[in-house]
């Protein structure tokens, strides 16, 4: 049963990052008044306007940006809690996929070159032609999946 439990807390996260980056960030965040706004209307303008770069993330909680981002995670970690009395290691897998997006997110944005050669996709997602679209960050494979994957940069 455990062994099962790695692959779909795997599947779960991926899918997980692709609907709340599209519909709760993007959806719910375009609205300024919005408790997400800080996405679309920092770290997306931030990361336009610098080439991807967000310094942001070298200011860790000063900065509302990337503090948003590491209150929105210990949320998530908080509502998939009562996970770890029935399937405690699908619950770890659920916080290792947190931690691996921050660290994925965090270093895209600070190295433009590992960025574009590890997570492209995400590359595309800030500075393609279209905004909405390519919503994994850490995988294109949901993307692929959904059709939502754009390629503009090679």
């Amino acid at each position: 049963m455990y062994l099962i439990t790695i692959p779909l807390g795997i599947i779960y996260v991926h899918l997980l990052e692709w609907v709340l980056h599209k519909y709760v960030l993007h959806g719910l965040g375009k609205n300024k008044k919005s408790n997400w706004s800080s996405h679309w209307n920092i770290h997306h303008k931030k990361s336009r306007k610098n080439n991807f770069y967000d310094d942001d993330y070298k200011k860790s909680w000063r900065s509302l940006g990337s503090r948003s981002e590491i209150m929105g995670l210990i949320l998530l970690a908080l509502l998939h809690f009562p996970l770890f009395f029935v399937l405690p290691v699908f619950y770890i897998t659920i916080l290792f996929g947190g931690f691996r997006y921050y660290y994925v997110h965090k270093k895209s944005h600070l190295d433009l070159n590992w960025a574009k050669k590890k997570v492209p996709w995400h590359y595309d997602h800030h500075m393609g032609k279209s905004q909405d679209a390519n919503w994994g960050v850490t995988t294109d494979w949901v993307d692929r999946l959904f059709k939502t994957r754009i390629v503009y940069f090679k």
